[in-house]
């Protein structure tokens, strides 16, 4: 497969992944309300990340190997967001300096942002992007803080979204 057929494929599985996503958070909405679901979607993706994240650590055949500096974190890292954050979700993922992940999602861009102002609840949304993040940093093991902590959406609140993970080795 051609890297330009393989990145089209990622596109399309993960956009495949995220409108299943969204249109189960929006039904969930409609049947449970704002608040449940944000609730149900928290429960779900961090009972997902530590299936994702052995999963991919089996792919790339580390499944035994500890993600135990920012060197390997790193590594692994490039190859998570290639496969889960790929360009439709307008994001930005870099390593500034040793220990940090920046991201930095476009203004008013965001895949999320987008789909929960469509769905009319951006306003009681809790930001399930980088709580995905989170718990797959969780899910590794790996200590880190968050700055800043995100819950409801930024990009409603400030017009843009970003932040770094400050990442404890």
């Amino acid at each position: 497969m051609k890297i330009s057929e393989k990145n089209q494929l990622i596109e399309l599985l993960n956009k495949n992944w995220m409108t299943h996503d969204g249109m189960w958070f929006y039904h969930c909405v409609q049947e449970f309300g704002i608040e449940k679901t944000n609730h149900l979607n928290k429960a779900a993706i961090a009972a997902l990340a530590p299936i994702e994240m052995k999963r991919l650590k089996k792919f790339m055949g580390i499944e035994q190997e500890p993600i135990d500096t920012f060197d390997a974190f790193k590594r692994f890292f490039e190859k998570a967001k290639e496969l889960f954050i790929p360009d439709f979700m307008n994001a930005a993922m870099s390593f500034r300096e040793k220990n940090v992940v920046h991201w930095e999602f476009k203004s008013k861009s965001c895949f999320a942002y987008k789909g929960m102002v469509s769905a009319g609840v951006i306003d009681r949304y809790e930001c399930g992007v980088i709580y995905r993040i989170e718990c797959w940093l969780n899910s590794l093991g790996i200590n880190y803080s968050v700055n800043p902590k995100i819950s409801t959406c930024r990009m409603l609140v400030n017009g843009n979204c970003s932040g770094d993970f400050l990442i404890n080795f």
